[in-house]
C-alpha cells in the first residue's frame, strides 16, 4: 500500500513540475518571445545570452514534457535542476528567500523537485520504469 502510494505522489510531482517547466518555457517563446528572454538575459548578466535564450527555452518546454511522460529522468532532472541554479544566480539571489519579494525560494524548491524526481524513478506510468520493465522481460526470455 505505501509503495503505491509513492509511486502516486511521484506520478503527480512529477506531472506538476512538468507542468510548470514546460509552461515557464513556452511563455518563453510566446509571451516573452526569445528577443524579449534575450534581453531579460543579458540585463541579468547572463552570459552568452542569444545562446542561452532559446537554449533554456527548449530546455524547459522539452524538460516539461519529459517529465510529464517520466522519461529519460535523470538527465532531464539534472538539467533543469541546473537551470534553476542560474535562475537562482543570476536573477533572484540578490532578492533574498522570499518568492513575494523575487526570491530564490521557488526556484530552490522546482530545481529540489526536478531531482528528487530524476533520481526516484518516476512514479506511476513513468516512461523509464516501463522501458526498464521490458527490458528486463525481453532479458528473462
Amino acid at each position: 500500500m505505501l509503495d503505491q502510494a509513492r509511486s502516486i505522489a511521484l506520478l503527480l510531482a512529477r506531472v506538476a513540475l512538468g507542468v510548470i517547466f514546460f509552461v515557464h518555457g513556452w511563455m518563453k517563446f510566446t509571451t516573452m518571445g526569445i528577443a524579449g528572454t534575450t534581453a531579460f538575459f543579458e540585463q541579468a548578466g547572463v552570459p552568452l545570452a542569444g545562446l542561452a535564450a532559446p537554449a533554456v527555452a527548449v530546455l524547459e518546454v522539452a524538460g516539461g514534457i519529459a517529465l510529464i511522460l517520466g522519461a529519460a529522468l535523470p538527465v532531464v532532472g539534472v538539467l533543469l535542476a541546473l537551470d534553476m541554479a542560474g535562475a537562482i544566480v543570476f536573477v533572484h539571489l540578490g532578492n533574498g528567500f522570499l518568492a513575494d519579494k523575487g526570491g530564490y525560494e521557488f526556484v530552490l524548491a522546482l530545481a529540489a523537485g526536478s531531482l528528487a524526481v530524476a533520481f526516484s524513478g518516476g512514479g506511476a506510468l513513468a516512461a523509464d520504469s516501463l522501458w526498464r520493465r521490458r527490458s528486463r522481460a525481453t532479458a528473462a526470455v
